[in-house]
Formats: C-alpha cells, sequence, structure tokens
C-alpha cells in the first residue's frame, strides 16, 4: 500500500543524494586546472612559437592543462578571447603581445577572481588590479653578449683585411621603433662597440612585428645599399636569416637557433619563458599574491645565449662566457652611461615614460650611479633614446611615432509521482552539473594540452 510520507522522504533523501553527488562532480570539473594562452600568431612565428613550446612544457611538468589561442590579433578579438576563457572558469589566462594588453586589462577588470598574465606590457603597476601582470626579460644583457660575438667578428674581417675599420657596419631590422626595440638594439651595439671601437649600426623598421617579405627587403637593403657586414633584428620571422643566408652576411638570431644556416648563422639568443610560467602558474594554483611586474634575467635562466657557431671567431666563446659571468655578478652593467654618448654628450639625468599615461609624459628618473636602470621600475624596457653611432633610417612613409599608440575606447576600454520524480531529477542533474560531467568523462589524470577548434589545423596533437 502506497505510504506518502515514507515515500516522500525516500525522494528527498534520493534529491539530496543526487544533488551532493553532482556537486561533488561538478567540484571535479573545476578542480580540473587549466591555463590559458592567447598568442598573436602560431608556431611559424619564431617569437610565438618560443611561448607555445614553454606554454606546453611547463603546464606538463606542473601537471595542468593547457588551453592555447593562437592568431588572436591586436583587437576585441583579443577581449572576447579572453572573456569567453574567463567565463569557462579556468584559473588563469596570458597573452603574449604587447598589442593585446588594453583588451586584456579589459576582461581581467570584469573578472577579478581571475589571473590575467600578459608579456611587455606596461600598465600593471599602475592599475591597482591584483589580478593583472606585466613580464618581461632582461634580454637587453643577452644582446649585449651576443653584440660581442659579433664586434669579434667585425674584427676578424678587419684583420685579415675583408674591410676597413669604416667599412664595420651593422645593419638592424627593428619591428617599430619602441622601447623595447630601441633598448635590443642599443644592448647589441654597445656590446659591439666594447670589442671593435670603429662600428657603427644602421636600423631600419619594418612597421609590423611578423612580416616575413618585409623583414627579408629590409635585411636586403641594409646589406646592399648601406653595406651593412653584419645583421641582426628584433623582429619575429625568419626573413632576416634568410636574407642573410642567401648574401653569406654573419647573422645574430633572434628566438632560438638555427646552426642550418652555415654561410650565415653566428650566434644566438632569446627569452626563456619557462621560469615564469613557472612562477605565474605556481603562484596561481597556490592563490599566492604576485606582484604587478616580472623580469627574468641571465642568472635565473630567463635569458638564452647559445653557443657560438663555427663562423664565429676562436675565441668567442671564452669572451662571451666571461660575459655572461660578468653581468651576473654584477660587473659589467649593460647601459652604464660612461660607455655611451648622446650628441656627443654623457647622459647624466634621463626621465622616462615609466607610468604609461594618454599623454606618454616622460615621469621618472631612470639613471642613478651613472647606470640606466633598464627594468627596474616596471619589467618591459623604456630606454627609447638614439645613442651617437646607431643610424635609424626611414622613408619618407616611415613616419611611425617612437611610442605606441593605443586606442582610447570607451569601457577599457506532474500528474503522477512517476514525472515528478523524473522531473526534479532531471532538474537536479541539469542545476548540479552531472550531465557535464558525464559529457567530459570525469577529472583526466593526465594533463593533455587542449587545442581548441580554431588551433586544430596549426598544432600537431602531443
Amino acid at each position: 500500500m502506497y505510504k506518502p510520507k515514507i515515500f516522500n522522504i525516500i525522494l528527498l533523501l534520493l534529491i539530496i543524494e543526487l544533488s551532493f553527488g553532482a556537486n561533488l562532480n561538478k567540484r571535479r570539473i573545476q578542480d580540473k586546472d587549466k591555463i590559458c594562452f592567447i598568442f598573436l600568431n602560431d608556431e611559424t612565428s619564431l617569437f610565438d612559437n618560443n611561448f607555445i613550446e614553454a606554454a606546453k612544457d611547463v603546464c606538463k611538468e606542473k601537471g595542468v592543462e593547457a588551453v592555447l589561442r593562437p592568431n588572436t590579433p591586436e583587437s576585441d578579438k583579443c577581449y572576447d578571447t579572453a572573456k569567453e576563457l574567463a567565463q569557462s572558469g579556468w584559473k588563469a589566462i596570458f597573452a603574449d603581445s604587447f598589442g593585446h594588453e588594453e583588451y586584456l586589462l579589459k576582461a581581467a577588470k570584469e573578472f577579478p577572481d581571475i589571473q590575467f598574465g600578459h608579456i611587455s606590457g606596461t600598465l600593471a603597476h599602475t592599475s591597482n588590479l591584483t589580478n593583472f601582470h606585466n613580464a618581461f626579460a632582461s634580454i637587453y644583457e643577452g644582446r649585449y653578449v651576443t653584440g660581442i660575438a659579433a664586434g669579434m667578428k667585425l674584427n676578424e674581417m678587419i684583420n685579415k683585411k675583408e674591410i676597413d675599420k669604416s667599412q664595420a657596419i651593422v645593419g638592424y631590422v627593428g619591428a617599430f621603433p619602441f622601447a623595447e626595440v630601441i633598448s635590443g638594439y642599443t644592448a647589441f651595439y654597445l656590446g659591439v662597440k666594447s670589442v671593435c671601437d670603429s662600428a657603427i649600426m644602421k636600423v631600419r623598421y619594418t612597421n609590423s612585428w611578423y612580416d616575413p617579405d618585409k623583414d627579408k627587403e629590409e635585411a636586403e637593403k641594409l646589406i646592399d645599399e648601406y653595406k651593412c657586414k653584419l645583421m641582426s633584428q628584433h623582429a619575429d620571422s625568419d626573413g632576416v636569416p634568410t636574407a642573410c643566408e642567401n648574401k653569406g652576411i654573419p647573422n645574430v638570431f633572434y628566438n632560438g637557433e638555427n646552426p642550418t644556416l652555415t654561410k650565415s648563422y653566428l650566434i644566438s639568443l632569446k627569452i626563456n619563458w619557462r621560469p615564469y610560467f613557472r612562477y605565474f602558474i605556481e603562484n596561481t594554483l597556490s592563490k599566492t599574491k604576485m606582484g604587478p611586474d616580472w623580469t627574468g634575467h641571465l642568472k635565473d635562466g630567463s635569458v638564452v645565449v647559445y653557443n657560438a657557431s663555427s663562423l664565429a671567431t676562436e675565441a668567442t666563446q671564452n669572451a662571451v662566457n666571461q660575459a655572461i659571468d660578468d653581468l651576473k655578478t654584477g660587473k659589467i652593467n649593460v647601459f652604464d652611461t660612461s660607455k655611451f654618448t648622446v650628441d656627443g654628450k654623457k647622459l647624466t639625468s634621463y626621465k622616462a615614460d615609466v607610468n604609461t599615461d594618454p599623454d606618454y609624459k616622460k615621469d621618472t628618473e631612470v639613471i642613478s650611479n651613472g647606470i640606466f636602470q633598464e627594468s627596474y621600475f616596471r619589467s618591459d624596457p623604456y630606454f627609447d633614446i638614439i645613442i651617437d653611432g646607431i643610424e635609424e633610417i626611414k622613408d619618407d612613409k616611415d613616419q611611425v611615432k617612437r611610442v605606441p599608440i593605443r586606442k582610447n575606447k570607451k569601457g577599457l576600454n506532474g500528474g503522477s509521482i512517476t514525472a515528478i520524480v523524473l522531473s526534479t531529477v532531471a532538474t537536479v542533474i541539469a542545476v548540479s552539473g552531472i550531465a557535464g560531467y558525464t559529457l567530459m568523462g570525469g577529472a583526466a589524470k593526465s594533463a593533455p594540452v587542449n587545442y581548441d577548434a580554431a588551433s586544430l589545423t596549426k598544432f600537431p596533437k602531443i
């Protein structure tokens, strides 16, 4: 005989059990840690591939899942992507290009419980957000070291009478006339100059971070028209190395190494993002507070200088190793103001644009104890001075301002017992997330890289 009270108690217990189990399974899904990465390009870009490899390695090491979103432009698409990822409830979101910052910052303001990391940005230290962080590395240290290798190669050419001292001309292809690029090529030139005093450098810009054809074209122009005898670059493609290989011009490679370029490859450097990703992921998972800026160095493995090739002079590797040791201990300071002049004068004082504002006002004194204190007040470089010995070569059409232009956008921007039971259980399932858990198959034990649909054609599965 049907007993309403007993049935109601059983039904209530069933609902409670289902709800508890469903919520437990839901927590298991949420506990599956995912770190999301937004990339400007895909692995065909040397710059982006450097990040991609580091992200996959560290996520595997830490037992978390990496969600990769390549080919995300510096536009509202970045914000839309960040918002979509944040709404999925993942732990943290990282973006790898300067122009992503305003869109990532907008998302960070909307999702205070999600950690956002951004490379080469300038706004974290003044944003007053605890979930938005900038990071960079003192790549200028590595550029200085590779400059020494380049200067020694020029000396060899001079000693062999392949060129005379007045022909010790270095070419450099830069993406934009921004501080990040200027800081890098200045450090490279100071390294060259430390061993080859007669060297001068000529710089041309492509006005693009990644344009293989333009990079190659500008390199060829510097070689053919401006008689550059050695080349390097701050651009993300292999356009410059390709031009150098075709013309047999020594090249200092960037964002990896490629000794297969037997006619040109001299030495290389890159930023190793593994130390930062470990820091960012570990602190995110442990909910440890992170500062607004993080700067990596040679001494912590964030800046990597590869071994010199057989094209380098015999003593080059020893000189490179010594310079690395001296930079690590502070015996050498790259931007020692006694080592360069500006318009024939030594710099004793300089205000840099550190606290970025709409007018890019120079706000912070950055020279102390005779050293330009690069990456001290924030991680992203702010050395934007054209020193003596370096010449920017611009066509009339190349009227790019020396500071990046940010877009000013608004808003930084049933009748029967059975039916009742089934309906109630279905509602509990829908609300508590059992269906989602079933579809996902539970919390995975491994830590695969999660390739979204847009990237399946770009990346091989691992």
